[in-house]
Order: C-alpha cells, then structure tokens, then sequence
C-alpha cells in the first residue's frame, strides 16, 4: 500500500478519535495472569495467557498457560472488573482451546520429544471446573476450532520441526496432518477421530506439511494454514481437499532491515518475502484474513485477505508496520527479522460493522480494521496491548474484545502476563496519546526521555530519545495543541556531520537563542560520558561542558535526568544517589553559564519498598518553582512512587561543590499513579517527561524503551493546575 494510503488511514482514525459519537474500542480492565495462581503456590512460576476463548454467552474467558501446564479462567460478568476463577491442570502442555455451551476443548502437547510426538484432546466441565473426558490425537497439536455449529472440532496436528535440528531445515519427520472429531452430546467422539493428509500439495517441503492454524467457516468448510510450507488448504466437513495454494510472496519497500544500528531509518527494501502465516480466521464464507509472521523463512510484517480459490483480495504490505511506526511501538532489534510480527488474526461483527483485529507480536499493538469492503480494509485503530498479543476473541454479543499477551518477565522483575479487556463504545479513541502520523515523512520513535516547552508558543515541545537509539540521537518537535499530539519534525544531533555517538541524552531545554542544552545521563563502563552538550537549531553540537573533577570523583553509573534553565543557570537532577550521598538524597546540579561555576544542592527522596529504587526523572521550572518528577524502578501493581514535587526557587541557591550542600524542601504536587493508570493497562514504570508551557499547562511522557521488553505504550498527558500551584 502507498505511503499516502498509509496516512489516509491513520489520519483517518486521528480524527475520527476526536468525535465522541464515533463507535470506538478502549481498553477497560486488564487482569494478571498470577491472578489465578492458588493461595500458597509459587508467584515466581512463569505464567502465560496465550490462546484465549470466550464462553457462548460471553461471561467468562478461558485461556492456555503452557508454561504451567494449564488453563486459566476470569469471570468478566462485569467486563470492567475481571474475576479470577482459577487454573485447570493438564497434564501436558495446552496449546488451544475452543468452548462449545458449558464445555471446553483444550488441544493438549503431550509429545516427548520432536520425533516421538503426542497429545490429546482435553474435554474440560467449565461448571465443574473438571477434565470430563480425554482423547489421544497421536500427534502433537497446535491450533483447535469447532464448527459453527458445534457439531465437530478441527485440530492442527502441527509435529513441529526441531529448530535446533539441521539448522531447522525442513523436511523432519513426523509430517504434520489434520485431525477432526465429532461432538456428540457436548462431548467428544473419540471413536469419530480421522484425519485429513495434506501431504504434497505445498511446494516447500510437501513431504513435510507442519499445520498450524485452522478455522471452520459457516459451511462446515475448514481454512488451514501450513505455516512453514508457505501453503494454504481448505478442506470441506469430511476432510477432504476442496482447494489449496501458496501463500505466495511480497515486495517490502521503505522497511529497516538492520537492528544493529540502534537507529530508525525506513530506507530498504525486500524482495520475494515469504508470507508464512500463522493464524487464519474467516471473514465471511469465501474470504479468510492471514497473519503473515513467518516461522521459517518469510513474515511479511503483514496480513493478507484471501478468497478461498486463492485469490489475494487485499495484502497490507507496509502500510500496517507503517501505523505502528507512527505510534512508537516499532521494535527496531526485529528489524533483521520480522519486524512488528503479526501473529494473531480475530474477525467479528460489531454493530453491524465486520472488523478484523490484528495482532502484533513484537509491537504489542492489535490494528483494527473495518472489512466491510474486504478488497479495501479500513485501519479504524491501533490498540495498546500487553506485551506479545498471542490470541485473540472477539465478543460481540456484549461489544467486547480481549487479548492474551504471553509475555511474563517475571525473571527480569518486569510486568506479568496479561488479558486485557477492550469495549466498542461511542466514545473517542483513547490511544494514542502522541503520534508522529502527519508529519511529511515517516518519522520513527521511541524511548522519550525528556520534555521541554517553548516560553512563548503554546503547546510546542521539544522531546529526546535516550541511548536505546544510539546512532540516530534526536530532538524531536511536539505540537500538543492537538489531540493526540504530534511529532512534526526530528532534528539530528550531529557532529562533524555525523549522528553524535557516544550519547546518553535523558534531558532537554531551550538556550534561548534558537539552540538546546542537553544533559547526557552517561555510562562509564560504555566510555559515554557525563555531559552538558550545547546544539544549535540545525542539531550541531557546538559545545561540550565536562562534569568537574568534585562530581566525576563521586559518579555511578544513574547521572543527570534531566535540565532546566532558569536564567544563567542550568539545573540538573541526578537519577540516584552518588557515593558521597546519603541512601535518601540525590543532588540537584547547578552550572551558571555566565561564571561557568558548578553547584549543587540537596533533594530528599521518598523512602523506596524493599528491592526497588526512587530516584529522579526530569526537572521543569516555571513561575517560582522548580517541578520534578520522582519515580521507583516497579511497574504493574508493585508501582508506588509516581509523583511531581515542587522546589521554590528560592530555595535552589548552590553552594560550592566538596563542600556542606543544603537540603531543599519538597512539596508533592501530583501523584501520577491514577494518570498512568487511566487507560486501564498496568503502570508503567518510566515517568521520564515533564514540561511546562508558557500558560502553565504541564505535560507528562513515559519512556517505552523502544519497545523491547516493553508494551511499547508511550503515555502523553496533560497535568491541570500547575499555574495556579506555581502563584
């Protein structure tokens, strides 16, 4: 798709976010997989919501959690306030699940190993929360799905390949096959259990066909992707062959194929791309909609809609990746590989209207498009998930969606696997909160970490990245005067006209001549120093202020976060506490430009929870005060510390440094943690941006990151009140 199709569409849904009488998803609970977990077990076990369904009447929610061996159910009576009803053991590893009335059928990986493959077939009593009946499917199964009505069950017998094997190289035997069974009485007829071959029909490897993803259409017809194989087969209700073909190839231009870099520059292009999709989900009776992730060769960043003749209706090629870019979730260490990896595919209809949702698992974002026209889908929205949307369901019947993310990193003390609950309501579109969609060119971002605000043009900001992009640091230009805000330009920063290396840059300010200071946090253990930088308005670093012997001598490796101007004299916040500090102080750095002295004073921190840190993110002066953020290291529930204090001026007198500094007294202003928890997700725990405009409106960003070992959410808002607090 075209770079202009490409902004119709996000524009599209930009404005159309503005109009409360637009129909519009948002997410409105997300529920924590340890949730489920019973009193007394192990918390620290790795949880995953991976393959997620919904009950016929939509009140409860059952998904797979491989990891712990069982599925997990939430009662969602009231969407809004998800209930935990507890796990189900196994005994296997449940790899997809699908609810007929009051029963569940759990597609179950019994194998051993690769090559002695097995599994079964799990009839679950969601009432009783019990196994009712097992079946043995003899092969490994991935993806399950039943017939429309309800009269039998499809199963991807998937016999997957060793990636560890002859580097992954198909053919490895066992091949993979079809399975259907008949449902008789609500339960599973394990007598009924027959296969469909679908072995030589795919060019790759037909000797070797590894099924991945079904679903059954309302004709009884079964849409079966071969993901490895590059292949797609229907087959009619007695498993026969009606019609199969290639998933075929794409063309990628303007994409990033280099991760190494740690930059985003959408410049290259890749020819013949294997689709290789994984879920597949009809439309309607002729058409199915393909996640495009690629497992073996391919993953073609997209998805594709086919009739099932197989003729390609509609491919998204580079538009879909393009959006994500647009709203900061592109993950640039996938970019050698698959880049925003669409993975998950749901369809329904709501309101009339038939949606596709597509999921992407290395952004963490689900696109929502209108297929009305399926030859030309509508990009309605792009939706914050949790981190690596696995599965998907959409309910109509009570204007809900939900996602499974898998991703737990609990290992990394990070955030747990999520569901998360979205409402198709008339109100405006939530997220994003900033975008650079708009902007004359594609403009890639992430991990914001500062804010700054022009004295005299109302709404204009400037932001920074940190050194997750560090061969591409930028300033970026932010007009907040819209909704959501939008970057409408990125400025390198240069020198010797080249992107400036050696860069940790987590504050930003104006120099009142057109110019920025720039404060670089450092990192000595990478030769990255600790540094003022002063840029032009071309971006050119024009001169550098080395941290004195009296700091440098004291220095870790948490530096500045953060600069603000206030007359002559810079002042800079130091994240944590230096060797010569108390455990519950930080100092607030001063350097007059005029005398080119250094200063600083003391800051008191709030007490931090066992195991976390506080510390300090960014600094903002406006009227008599100096504004700065404090903030823990915890994210999800275990978020404590999100907060903006003031400082008077007054106070903010330097004394020289090696010397007695004095405490300055804090006043708390806000506390962000009911901000960061607005649009119903966890908190995160990177609250790193704040500015202040010239009518006093304050403006708060979180840093993403850059998307790895994130949800990708950059949370951009507006804080009330900070002119008259600053009177």
């Amino acid at each position: 798709m075209s770079r202009l199709l490409c902004f119709t569409s996000v524009l599209a849904l930009i404005a159309g976010s503005a109009h409360a009488a637009d129909m519009n998803f948002n997410r409105v609970a997300s529920f924590a997989t340890p949730l489920n977990m019973a009193a007394g077990e192990d918390q620290a076990r790795t949880t995953s919501a991976e393959i997620i369904t919904a009950t016929e009447d939509g009140m409860r929610l059952l998904y797979t959690d491989s990891p712990l061996g069982v599925v997990g159910m939430i009662d969602i009576t009231d969407a809004k306030a998800p209930k935990p009803l507890g796990n189900i053991e196994m005994g296997g590893e449940p790899t997809s699940a699908t609810i007929i009335g009051k029963t569940a059928f759990v597609a179950v990986n019994t194998s051993e190993n690769y090559v002695a493959v097995g599994g079964k077939l799990v009839t679950v009593d969601l009432d009783a929360k019990s196994i009712a009946s097992e079946c043995d499917l003899g092969g490994q199964p991935d993806s399950i799905a039943k017939a429309k009505d309800g009269s039998f069950l499809v199963i991807a017998i998937e016999n997957e390949r060793d990636e560890e094997l002859n580097d992954g190289q198909l053919p490895q035997m066992p091949a993979g096959q079809v399975a259907l069974i008949d449902v008789k009485d609500g339960t599973a007829d394990c007598a009924s259990l027959r296969f469909a071959d679908v072995t030589g029909l795919a060019e790759i490897a037909p000797e070797d066909p590894e099924p991945e993803f079904v679903d059954v259409n309302g004709l009884g017809e079964t849409v079966v992707t071969l993901q490895e194989n590059n292949h797609i087969v229907v087959l009619d209700r007695d498993g026969k062959v009606l019609s199969h073909f290639s998933a075929g190839m794409v063309t990628l231009e303007n994409v990033d194929l280099t991760d190494e870099r740690g930059a985003l520059n959408f410049t290259e292009t890749q020819a013949d791309r294997k689709r290789e999709p994984d879920a597949v989900k009809w439309i309607d009776d002729d058409h199915f909609a393909i996640a495009n992730e690629g497992d073996y060769e391919g993953g073609s960043r997209g998805w594709t809609i086919f009739n099932k003749d197989g003729t390609v209706v509609y491919d998204s090629g580079t538009s879909f990746e393009q959006a994500v870019i647009e709203i900061g979730h592109y993950p640039d260490k996938r970019s050698d590989a698959k880049g925003v990896e669409p993975e998950s595919i749901e369809t329904g209809t709501f309101n009339g209207v038939p949606y596709v949702f597509v999921g992407a698992e290395r952004a963490s974002v689900i696109g929502v498009y209108d297929v009305s026209n399926p030859a030309e889908p509508v990009l309605k929205q792009i939706l914050p998930s949790g981190i690596a949307p696995e599965g998907i369901v959409a309910i109509p019947s009570r204007n809900l969606m939900v996602s499974a993310n898998e991703a737990d990193l609990i290992e990394d003390g990070g955030v747990r696997s999520h569901v998360m609950v979205y409402e198709q309501s008339e109100a405006p579109a939530a997220y994003p909160q900033i975008t650079s969609a708009g902007a004359d060119s594609l403009i890639g971002w992430g991990a914001l970490s500062g804010l700054a605000a022009d004295p005299e043009a109302k709404g204009t900001l400037y932001a920074i990245n940190d050194s997750f992009y560090g061969f591409q640091p930028r300033i970026f230009t932010i007009d907040a005067t819209q909704t959501p805000a939008r970057i409408t330009k990125a400025l390198d920063i240069t020198r010797a006209g080249a992107p400036a290396q050696k860069l940790d840059i987590e504050g930003v300010t104006l120099d009142g001549k057109g110019g920025f200071w720039l404060a670089s946090e450092g990192n000595t253990d990478k030769l990255v120093p600790h540094a003022l930088y002063n840029v032009n308005a071309k971006g050119v670093i024009k001169k550098e202020i080395a941290l004195p012997a009296e700091l440098l001598s004291q220095e870790i490796r948490f530096g500045f976060e953060g600069i603000a101007r206030a007359g002559d004299v810079l002042w800079m916040p130091v994240q944590r506490p230096w060797k010569d500090d108390a455990k519950t102080e930080v100092k607030l750095v001063a350097y007059n430009l005029e005398s080119e002295e250094w200063g600083a004073v003391r800051y008191p921190l709030d007490a931090a929870a066992e195991g976390a840190w506080v510390g300090l993110s960014d600094i903002a002066i406006h009227g008599d005060y100096a504004y700065i953020v404090e903030r823990d290291n915890q994210i999800g529930d275990k978020a404590a510390v999100k907060k903006i204090y003031r400082v008077a001026l007054s106070e903010l007198v330097p004394a020289p440094l090696g010397g007695e500094l004095p405490l300055v007294a804090k006043e708390e202003v806000r506390d962000l943690l009911p901000d960061l928890k607005a649009l119903n997700g966890y908190v995160v725990d990177k609250v790193e941006g704040l500015a202040i405009d010239a009518d006093g409106t304050a403006y708060v960003a979180t840093d993403n990151d850059g998307v790895d070992d994130s949800s990708g959410e950059t949370l951009f808002f507006t804080v009330e009140g900070m002119a008259s607090a600053s009177n």
